[in-house]
């Protein structure tokens, strides 16, 4: 975090609750939602079949998946499964 980033959070906290809420209500940005802005949403649970893990893997193998972005557990998740069952075939 850089010391900008730094200064700016510090005002955030330093603001009363009535305060943030004002300049979040206000900020162009940041306009409120609405039912209309939720009526097309497909909204959906996370999965809950898949358990909370910790793993270690290789640098290269964690820099490869990452690369992409957002999503790298999945993408990860998704190679494992087809290991499972390519083995499950045998």
């Amino acid at each position: 975090m850089n010391k900008r980033d730094k200064s700016t959070w510090n005002k955030v906290r330093a603001m009363q609750d009535d305060q943030a809420e004002t300049n979040a209500m206000t900020d162009p940005d940041n306009a409120p939602t609405d039912a209309m802005f939720w009526a097309d949403t497909d909204m959906q649970e996370p999965d809950a079949r898949k358990v909370p893990i910790h793993i270690r893997v290789a640098p290269d193998v964690l820099e490869f998946f990452k690369k992409d972005g957002p999503g790298y557990q999945t993408r990860i998740n998704r190679v494992l499964e087809q290991y499972v069952k390519w083995h499950q075939q045998r």
